[in-house]
């Protein structure tokens, strides 16, 4: 499944296996993915493009800044005719949801989506709603120094699984993107891959053996980045805010299952751990504004950690 998943993706997107890679982690795993990059690095286009070789429901929201809550989950309409309230749902009920430039929308309709990310359910005049397993929110936004956007709040960013960071395309695939789409001819991709696939390689994933000693290795990384001292990373103590939570823990674990999936194994090695460390701690490390007067970024302090904690 996930070979023709990936072969239809090919077909339209360029390069960028690493987020081509992620995306696939977030199917077999159920966690969301924000990928932020400058526009025109065919975030949309990969996310639409992974929708369309799953047989579920796909629904677009372009967040601006007059967008409301009920824009989002729904909300309650009157109809005359009964004098009864109903149910208008909004677009958050699909399988997988795409929240286009989301923080180009202030917080409160961020807000909106975070009980259907966690509980993957969505509360309308008094009324809980369950979304349809697979639920997914894969979100783009642009850097935050760019004019018109705000900053996810912290609960928000959270309940993302993975935060990809998107660059530019080398100089061959460029060329190759070009000879693509410069045409202007749509590129047809087939649906190839069933949600009962989905959820049956999901369970296969959850299953993948976790030996101790990476369980161990897991949890000390994620806890070097609140306590780094205690990791022999003194340098690191005045420049982390707030270090990652259990549920980096958790995430991480999942992460790390999926990766070894991809490659075939039945097993997680710490190769896969530090290959989606980054991915899955980057937001969640903040940093003091002492890191920030010194140009640090959170990847630089979790390059630090992993080199610091000892792998099995």
């Amino acid at each position: 499944m996930i070979q023709n998943v990936l072969a239809q993706v090919a077909r339209r997107v360029v390069g960028q296996d690493a987020m081509v890679e992620r995306l696939l982690v977030s199917l077999l795993t159920g966690g969301h993915v924000l990928l932020e990059g400058v526009p025109g690095l065919a975030k949309t286009l990969t996310v639409r493009t992974l929708a369309e070789t799953v047989r579920t429901t796909f629904s677009r929201i372009q967040f601006t800044p007059d967008l409301l809550p009920a824009d989002v989950v729904g909300t309650q309409v009157y109809d005359q005719s009964t004098g009864h309230f109903s149910v208008k749902q909004g677009p958050i009920f699909a399988n997988i949801v795409l929240a286009d430039e989301i923080n180009r929308a202030p917080a409160k309709v961020q807000a909106a989506l975070l009980e259907a990310m966690q509980e993957h359910q969505v509360t309308i005049g008094g009324t809980t709603f369950r979304l349809e397993e697979p639920f997914l929110v894969l979100a783009t936004q642009n850097p935050i120094e760019q004019e018109g956007t705000y900053p996810l709040p912290e609960a928000q960013v959270d309940r993302f699984m993975l935060k990809l960071r998107v660059g530019y395309p080398t100089r061959e695939e460029e060329k190759e993107i070009m000879r693509r789409m410069a045409g202007g001819d749509a590129i047809a991709v087939e649906a190839v891959a069933t949600p009962e696939e989905l959820m049956a390689a999901r369970k296969h994933v959850a299953h993948l053996f976790l030996d101790e000693r990476i369980v161990d290795y897991i949890v000390d990384l994620v806890s070097a980045t609140r306590d780094p001292g205690s990791a022999g990373l003194a340098d690191c103590v005045s420049l982390i805010e707030y270090g990652a939570s259990p549920r980096a823990t958790i995430a991480l674990a999942q992460a790390a299952r999926a990766h070894a999936f991809l490659r075939g194994r039945e097993f997680v090695s710490p190769d896969d751990v530090k290959a989606m460390a980054p991915d899955v701690l980057r937001h969640r490390v903040l940093l003091t504004y002492e890191a920030e007067a010194e140009s640090v970024t959170s990847d630089q302090v979790i390059a630090r950690v992993l080199g610091a904690v000892p792998s099995p």
